[in-house]
């Protein structure tokens, strides 16, 4: 089955800041060929972070993107991108709007 990446407006405004072209080819083969991957964000109804090598940096100081995979129907829904020295984890208030956005996102999309 093939895989479609859908971007929200947030991540496609910022990912040139953080990615080239070819880095966001690479992360989505990455994702492609592990979809689970990154750590489940609790109280986000299965959103996950993982980390992402961007311009320059390694994994561990670059990147982070916040990632939902519909497994059912080969979907990733990428939310959001920002830099590790920006933020290291999201607010109680950012999760529940992720969650809310990624669930009212989900059932528009099926």
């Amino acid at each position: 089955m093939k895989s479609v990446f859908v971007e929200s407006t947030i991540f496609e405004k910022y990912r040139y800041e953080y990615l080239s072209d070819d880095e966001f080819r690479l992360f989505q083969a990455e994702l492609m060929s592990n979809p689970k991957q990154g750590d489940v964000i609790q109280g986000t109804g299965g959103l996950r972070k993982i980390r992402v090598a961007s311009k320059g940096k390694g994994k561990r100081s670059g990147s982070r993107v916040i990632y939902y995979f519909l497994d059912e129907k080969c979907r990733f829904y990428l939310l959001t991108i920002y830099g590790k020295n920006e933020m290291s984890d999201l607010t109680a208030d950012q999760k529940k709007q992720l969650k809310a956005f990624m669930e009212a996102w989900r059932n528009e999309q099926s």
